[in-house]
């Protein structure tokens, strides 16, 4: 009876969204690195609010962007599984509000609450699901159709009932090193994009849910 009173008083909104025992609230600048790869892994990081690019560096000095992600996502949740070093690098990319969670108080919580541990595994099988689709559309499409995956990802496309939004700034060449190609084609296709008016510039990059055709049409 005394477990499900605690359950019952356990909010998963406040939890996320306020510091307090074993977690903090941190306000990181663009461009600020939250952890280098090959740094301790000791913490879990949430996005309250921002974007955040993870990259990895291979032994030659090549970088690649694995993963943008945005409010409401978690990351550096490796060290739950046992993994002592970070794999790669999480750099903020707009302003960005993180609740970092030390290890400890985050494996209390997954045990004692189980509103947050469904809110976590869900978010886990969401992350592999988007892994596998990465990896299927690396190998199988072309580099129009990846990069307008990529944008309609970046726009958050399909959340929240918005049929078109604007992306944060991101460079060409941050695009061209999530799709896998060279920067000159993915100016050509942005410039095909904004011609066809499946996107625009007005003060930032509107996405518009008819780009979606380009990952759809065979």
């Amino acid at each position: 009876m005394k477990k499900s009173s605690k359950s019952q008083r356990f909010n998963l909104h406040d939890f996320l969204n306020t510091g307090g025992l074993g977690k903090k609230i941190v306000q990181y600048r663009k461009k600020q690195v939250l952890f280098s790869q090959g740094d301790q892994s000791t913490k879990i990081f949430y996005i309250q609010k921002g974007r955040v690019k993870l990259t990895v560096l291979s032994r030659n000095a090549k970088e690649a962007v694995v993963a943008i992600l945005s409010d409401g996502d978690f990351l550096g949740e490796g060290c739950l599984a046992g993994q002592t070093l970070r794999m790669g690098t999480a750099t903020a990319i707009t302003p960005s509000s993180i609740l970092e969670i030390r290890k400890s108080a985050m494996m209390r919580v997954l045990r004692d609450e189980h509103a947050f541990s469904e809110r976590f595994i869900a978010h886990i099988l969401a992350r592999n699901i988007r892994f596998e689709a990465d990896l299927v559309d690396q190998l199988f499409n072309s580099s129009e159709r990846r990069l307008a995956r990529t944008l309609l990802l970046l726009a958050r496309y399909g959340k929240e009932g918005k049929p078109e939004t604007v992306v944060p700034k991101i460079s060409q060449e941050t695009l061209a090193e999530m799709v896998g190609t060279t920067r000159s084609r993915v100016s050509y296709f942005m410039n095909k994009f904004r011609k066809l008016g499946f996107i625009e510039y007005n003060g930032g990059l509107y996405v518009h849910s008819s780009l979606l055709n380009v990952v759809l049409i065979d």
